[in-house]
C-alpha cells in the first residue's frame, strides 16, 4: 500500500504542489511536551526548492510552536491529502529550519514565492525542510471535499501592520517568544522585513 520515494519529483511533486492545504507536525524532545499539528494554506505560500527540499512561508499568528520545536530539535513531518481525485496521502519526514528575515538566504528563498505578498500577511520566517523520508500511502479513508477559495481574512488582518506594530502584536501574545512548554520561540523583535524595492 505505501511506497517510499527517493526524491520529490514527477507525479509526487505535481501532487503536493496542487494541494490547497497541507499539515505540519512537530514536537519537543520532552516526552511530556505538547505535540503541535498545524494546517497551512494560502496559494503560493509553499514551494519545492529541489528534489529533497521544500519550504513554506511562516505567517503572523497567535503562537509559534513549530518554530520553537524546530529551533530545539529540527524534527518535522509535512502531510498532504487528496480531497479530490484519486486517493493519496504524501508525507515528508525531515529536518526543518526557520530562516529569519535577516538571514543571508532570505532573498534567494523569497524568490520561490513570487505570487504572494509576505508583507500583507506579516511574514515572520521561511521554514525550510530537508526530506529524510518521503512516503505516499493510499488515503482510502480521506473523504471527498471541494476546495472553494482561499480566505482573505489573514491578509485583511495583517496588511494594516508595519514592523513596529507587528512586534507589539507578537509581544502581547503568550506563545510567540516562548512556546507552550517554555521553549524559545520566535526571536523578538523581528528584523525589519526586507522590501523588494529597497
Amino acid at each position: 500500500m505505501g511506497k517510499a520515494h527517493e526524491h520529490i519529483d514527477g507525479r509526487l511533486r505535481a501532487f503536493i504542489e496542487a494541494q490547497p492545504v497541507f499539515f505540519t507536525a512537530t514536537a519537543p524532545l520532552d516526552g511530556e511536551g505538547t505535540i503541535n499539528l498545524s494546517p497551512k494554506g494560502l496559494t503560493g505560500s509553499f514551494a519545492v526548492i529541489d528534489e529533497r527540499t521544500v519550504a513554506y512561508l511562516d505567517f503572523a499568528g497567535s503562537n509559534a510552536e513549530t518554530v520553537a520545536h524546530l529551533r530545539e530539535n529540527g524534527r518535522i513531518t509535512l502531510m498532504w491529502c487528496a480531497f479530490q481525485g484519486p486517493p493519496n496521502i504524501v508525507r515528508v519526514h525531515g529536518r526543518g529550519e526557520p530562516v529569519s528575515r535577516d538571514d543571508a538566504r532570505w532573498e534567494t528563498l523569497t524568490a520561490h514565492f513570487p505570487g504572494i505578498d509576505g508583507a500583507a500577511h506579516g511574514l515572520r520566517a521561511i521554514v525550510v525542510v530537508t526530506a529524510e523520508l518521503i512516503r505516499d500511502t493510499c488515503g482510502y479513508g480521506v473523504p471527498f471535499m471541494a476546495y472553494d477559495k482561499d480566505r482573505d481574512l489573514h491578509a485583511k488582518r495583517f496588511a494594516r501592520e508595519d514592523d513596529a506594530s507587528l512586534d507589539a502584536y507578537f509581544a502581547g501574545k503568550d506563545h510567540i517568544a516562548t512556546s507552550i512548554d517554555g521553549l524559545p520561540g520566535l526571536p523578538l523583535p523581528l528584523p525589519p522585513l526586507p522590501r523588494p524595492d529597497a
